[in-house]
């Protein structure tokens, strides 16, 4: 690795809205974070997209690497067939801190189609600083685009949203290398052999996994060479091909992590999310649940893409009208599940692996009464981790089983991945093992829960 990595640099001195609302969405703020906004733009094509199998997909990668600029093209290109509405770069990257940024910031998402299938695309921020909403957005996919910039190779966010996407549970990953025509061919060789390695090292298909090279911008300007237009056209071909028919969970009770919430005036609150299992129907009953809450409430409407549905199945990104529902009551994060289906609880049993300083974790050991904050679909927390009585420390590295106690009750199951963040840095992943009774944490701090461990 490091012998390309001085190759390349001395290649690079050589050549260097929903019908629900919203014509005018409407800001919300959760737990004091950045304000969030709905960026949900239908796309529907003019074809009726119902017939076709549905998948959800996204860009995730380096700040800066194209996601956003990928994006826009897509809809560009399928705009010409019918198959898209064009959402340009400005509509994506619409809040006034991204204009003036020039990175996004949340999650947005657009809808698609190609002749075989219907796309749900979330362009997910590659900044640092916004890793929380990377995080809720890929928790949404079934498939992940992975932009890198030629010019710049993989990154630190190259490789920690890989890691991210494994932990959520993304099974599929294409690469598209953008900006493929500001740099030679062997600048674009070394990125693919690194790109196969990377996917390698976090268990993806590194042989089978397509990679596609092209300009993103030159997409977006219609440019017909081989790195304009045709090259996002390969990559929609190579979706369609390598992601195989997703295989939906429609028999469990229905359960839809939160994404997003907004209001409509004289109508109420929608809540915005991608549906994990189940059917969900107009008019059931359903618990809105996390952060300690169980808030009773009923499904008053149905919308996929600006269309009122009378009902949604697994995988289906959607916005629900909440009866009685104030925005106060909504945190993203927060679950929404058919009536007396899902418990909450703040104490768990987990498998985690400490990773090491070279995989970006941390340097000295961890024990007992360790607090940070966990990540898991689309909310965080903070957590506290005890080792086993058996165990005095784990060191980078290190897997073994540990006991989870969260700030506050939540909803989690057994496999349900999470990732532990220190100082805006992954340090650990895991799986839920077990879910154990809810213990009390005194005047909200960790450090003073007293647990009796076996």
């Amino acid at each position: 690795m490091s012998c390309r990595l001085i190759l390349r640099s001395i290649y690079y001195q050589c050549k260097k809205n929903t019908s629900f609302s919203c014509s005018s969405y409407i800001k919300t703020r959760f737990n004091g974070l950045v304000q969030l906004e709905l960026r949900n733009f239908s796309t529907k094509p003019k074809s009726d997209v119902t017939e076709k199998k549905h998948c959800n997909v996204g860009t995730i990668g380096h700040v800066d690497h194209g996601k956003t600029t990928l994006t826009a093209a897509i809809t560009k290109v399928l705009a010409k067939d019918g198959l898209a509405n064009y959402v340009s770069y400005d509509e994506i990257d619409k809040a006034p801190e991204e204009k003036a940024r020039g990175i996004t910031i949340n999650a947005a998402h657009v809808g698609y189609s190609t002749k075989l299938r219907h796309y749900a695309h979330t362009d997910c921020p590659g900044h640092a600083d916004y890793v929380r909403n990377m995080i809720s957005g890929a928790s949404q996919m079934d498939a992940a685009i992975l932009v890198v910039a030629a010019d710049d190779g993989p990154m630190p966010q190259t490789r920690e949203h890989l890691l991210l996407a494994k932990q959520v549970g993304i099974r599929y990953v294409l690469v598209f290398i953008n900006k493929a025509d500001i740099v030679n061919d062997e600048i674009i060789e070394l990125v693919e052999i690194e790109m196969r390695e990377l996917l390698s090292d976090f268990g993806y298909d590194s042989d089978g996994a397509p990679l596609i090279c092209g300009s993103a911008l030159r997409a977006l300007q219609g440019d017909p060479s081989e790195h304009g237009v045709p090259s996002v056209q390969r990559l929609l071909d190579a979706m369609d091909e390598y992601i195989p028919r997703i295989v939906r969970d429609v028999t469990s009770p229905f359960l839809m992590p939160i994404d997003n919430a907004f209001t409509v005036p004289g109508r109420g609150t929608v809540v915005v999310g991608t549906i994990k299992r189940g059917v969900m129907k107009r008019n059931d009953d359903a618990d809105l649940m996390g952060f300690g809450y169980n808030i009773k409430t009923t499904l008053s409407d149905i919308q996929i893409f600006r269309k009122s549905v009378p009902e949604a199945i697994a995988g289906d990104n959607v916005g629900v009208l909440l009866r009685g529902m104030k925005i106060r009551s909504v945190e993203t994060g927060m679950l929404l599940c058919a009536a007396r289906s899902m418990k909450m609880t703040n104490h768990y049993k987990a498998n985690i692996y400490f990773l090491t300083r070279s995989e970006g974790g941390r340097k000295k050991p961890v024990f007992s009464k360790y607090s940070q904050q966990m990540f898991s679909g689309t909310w965080n927390i903070a957590c506290r981790i005890d080792l086993e009585p058996s165990m005095h420390m784990m060191m980078p590295g290190d897997h073994g089983e540990v006991y989870l106690t969260l700030l506050e009750d939540m909803v989690m199951t057994q496999g349900q991945p999470f990732t532990i963040r220190e100082n805006n840095v992954t340090v650990a992943t895991g799986i839920v093992t077990e879910t154990l009774s809810s213990v009390d944490v005194p005047k909200g701090k960790l450090g003073k829960v007293e647990l009796k461990l076996d």
